[in-house]
């Protein structure tokens, strides 16, 4: 038998291991040049999208119209209340989540996601859809699901139905069978995803990945063999012995083969001979659980919900947690997209929650493992479904006030155990070191560096000759433009580890004078808020991140604005929430902030907030406020764009902006003596630098911090170990 014949008869699931594990293999030994499989990942993760919304529409309006009348009041009713139990056992359990997650130092560079207003959450458009062939295109799941379940329900009172279903039933075997054509390419899909992650995931991501592989397997197996057997315990006859030993057949082929559907057999079967044992079955209810359990199978299941836990994983991951007041939206959105394609429903609120999109790679590398427990609960699920929907049906169902008392004390110690021992054990296993501060500090010039002369602060230069023109004419004659800065004006100046004069107005400032073919000097000034005017004798022009304030536009001569700030606030991490509204900063009934000593500032705080009592601070002592926090602050007003930053040297504090209401601040250069020849000159430079990309190149460079650090290559087999790729 030849090695493809073997592969073939080997399981699926046995194919996917061997995937997923040659994958890794492969991202190991070639590194970085894995990352060309990319497309391959991405093609596959379209194809199993490809047939979700046709078959949740296909599936739940023939499961719902094959019921009768008085079949869809029964279960409606009571085993639909069973329903929502155990979605509420599923949501608390990944709520839990979090406090799994180890605390870790974190910071990052600003994001354009801090000052982009959300779209309002209209919950009738995303709920009723007016199109729902719009709904279809536009992968509107919920509003998908909601036309699927109406017409459903509607199709029930339909007396000349069977045609209909006979066809739905048709169309549904066929997509059905085109997902299972999707699915055997699983291995291939796996091998891809595998060798991206295994060849460019970094160590510090690799550590952060496992945490959630630890989590979830704690939390599935918590679930699958104490909490929902042990709930069918404490409201049925049926003992949790029992429940476990009749159905560990259907559970270990569940969790071997990761397929749910294909066990729904035996679960029905063993089922009923758990109730006929224990509850005295009548032989007129014996068709309760075949109803419950296959109905079931369109509904949400224990194991689809405890994925919202990557969400909450995904936020933690990239330094966008989900704040408390989230986590009702995340459970309401959550129930109502699962019953679609998980593979649909996690990007959609991975988008909803403002999370970046890439780390669905990451759930799909960890469904790998994941979907071995997450089929086990799913089984477990629908046991548990099936055995207290029949109990409620037939009236066996009881509430014993000392069982449920006992029920709840054992799970309440071994959740304790689960969420206190993972949380221990990454305390304990996963050390990562902070070392965004560092990266901020050894940042480099993105471009090419113009030659320079830098006087730091306490160097003498050389005086500028006398006006006999204009400061543009002098510029011309000396063949020389000299540029006054602020020292530690972050990140537009400072100085960086290495002693060199960086930041994004460093860069421009090289820009213009390779653009003017004339040499370059950097000079240090006192900020240009405390003087009156910009001495001509000093500089031909100040570029240091200087706002235009409407107070200062009477003395300087500012340039065309090259870029916009956001007006924020700096606070402690556990206070970032606090300041997610101007309405929120308002209720609060003492509020003392630290504020730039500008008049500007000033009143646009105390028109906003006229209650809140302001203490002036001058802005080049935004680091050394920080470093000794005042503790009746509670929060320092700065732009987001700057704060930033400074976050990033002091990550025990956080950006937040009020994002009911964003106050623009613009970033100008000042042209000394007011000259109105020069400053048409660099007007027209900053068009052009805005034109040609420039501007958004060192803004993503400096702001954003992209390629901050310097990029190391990829350990591998092929380079490292073996040599032959060097």
């Amino acid at each position: 038998m030849t090695i493809g014949a073997r592969l073939r008869a080997l399981s699926l699931s046995s194919r996917i291991l061997i995937g997923l594990v040659a994958g890794i293999a492969t991202g190991l030994f070639i590194g970085e040049r894995a990352a060309a499989l990319q497309v391959f990942a991405d093609a596959y993760i379209k194809l199993l999208q490809m047939t979700v919304l046709p078959y949740v529409t296909v599936s739940i309006i023939t499961g719902l119209g094959m019921l009768n009348f008085e079949q869809a009041k029964s279960l409606g009713l009571r085993v639909g209340a069973v329903l929502l139990l155990l979605w509420a056992v599923a949501l608390t359990a990944v709520l839990l989540f979090p406090l799994m997650f180890p605390t870790l130092q974190t910071a990052s560079f600003f994001s354009t996601t801090l000052v982009e207003p959300r779209e309002p959450f209209d919950l009738v458009s995303l709920y009723i859809p007016s199109n729902p062939f719009n709904s279809l295109a536009f992968n509107v799941v919920p509003a998908v699901v909601l036309f699927s379940i109406v017409i459903g329900v509607s199709l029930i009172a339909v007396p000349e139905k069977t045609r209909l279903l006979e066809v739905l039933g048709v169309v549904g075997t066929a997509v059905s069978k085109a997902t299972r054509y999707v699915v055997e390419l699983t291995p291939y899909g796996i091998f891809a995803i595998g060798a991206v992650a295994a060849g460019t995931l970094g160590v510090q991501e690799l550590q952060r990945l496992q945490v959630y592989l630890v989590t979830y397997v704690a939390m599935s197996l918590l679930l699958s063999l104490w909490v929902l057997p042990g709930l069918v315990a404490a409201l049925t006859p049926v003992p949790y012995r029992a429940v476990l030993s009749r159905t560990k057949d259907a559970l270990i082929t569940a969790f071997m083969t990761s397929n749910l559907f294909v066990v729904l057999p035996m679960l029905t079967e063993q089922t009923k001979a758990l109730l006929s044992e224990y509850t005295k079955l009548r032989s007129e209810d014996s068709g309760v659980p075949e109803i419950i359990v296959p109905a079931s199978f369109n509904f949400p299941h224990t194991g689809k919900l405890l994925s919202l836990s990557f969400v909450l994983f995904a936020g933690w991951y990239a330094d966008a947690n989900l704040a408390v007041t989230d986590y009702p939206r995340l459970a309401t959105m959550g129930v109502l997209v699962l019953f679609g394609n998980i593979n649909v429903a996690v990007p959609f609120l991975l988008d909803m929650f403002r999370i970046p999109a890439d780390t669905f790679q990451l759930f799909l590398a960890t469904a790998v493992v994941n979907a071995r427990f997450g089929t086990l609960m799913s089984a477990m699920h629908t046991v548990t479904m099936a055995v207290l929907g029949t109990c409620a049906v037939i009236g066996v169902l009881r509430i014993d006030r000392r069982k449920l008392l006992r029920f709840a004390v054992i799970t309440a110690v071994f959740a304790f155990v689960v969420v206190g021992g993972t949380r221990l054990l990454f305390g304990v296993a996963l050390k990562t070191e902070y070392d965004k501060d560092k990266v901020l500090a050894g940042m480099q010039a993105l471009r090419k560096r113009w030659p320079a002369t830098v006087y730091k602060p306490g160097d003498q230069a050389p005086p500028l000759p006398a006006l006999t023109g204009s400061v543009l004419d002098r510029v011309r004659t000396r063949k020389t433009l000299r540029v006054a800065y602020v020292p530690d004006s972050l990140p537009y100046v400072y100085f960086n580890a290495r002693g060199d004069l960086v930041g994004f107005d460093v860069e421009m400032a090289q820009q213009l004078a390779q653009d003017l073919d004339v040499a370059l000097e950097f000079v240090p000034i006192a900020r240009p808020a405390t003087q009156d005017s910009i001495d001509p004798a000093v500089c031909d022009v100040v570029m240091t991140g200087a706002a235009v304030v409407a107070d200062h536009a009477m003395q300087f001569l500012y340039s065309t604005p090259y870029l916009d700030e956001t007006l924020a606030f700096i606070t402690p991490d556990h206070r970032r929430a606090d300041f997610s509204t101007w309405d929120d900063i308002r209720a609060m009934k003492t509020l003392r902030l630290a504020v730039p000593a500008a008049p500007y500032y000033i009143a646009k705080i105390r028109a906003e907030l006229p209650n809140a009592e302001i203490v002036p601070v001058p802005l080049q002592d935004v680091s050394k406020f920080l470093t000794h926090q005042d503790p009746t602050i509670d929060a320092f007003v700065l732009t987001a764009e700057r704060g930033s930053a400074f976050t990033l040297l002091h990550p025990e504090f956080s950006v937040a902006v009020p994002n009911s209401k964003l106050y623009k601040v613009p970033l100008a250069y000042i042209v000394a003596g007011r000259d109105q020849p020069l400053v048409g000159v660099v007007n027209t430079w900053i068009d052009l630098k805005r034109k040609d990309g420039t501007i958004d190149e060192l803004f993503g460079h400096w702001i954003l911090g992209r390629n901050a650090a310097a990029k190391t290559r990829r350990w591998s087999i092929l380079d490292d170990v073996l040599g032959w790729g060097r």
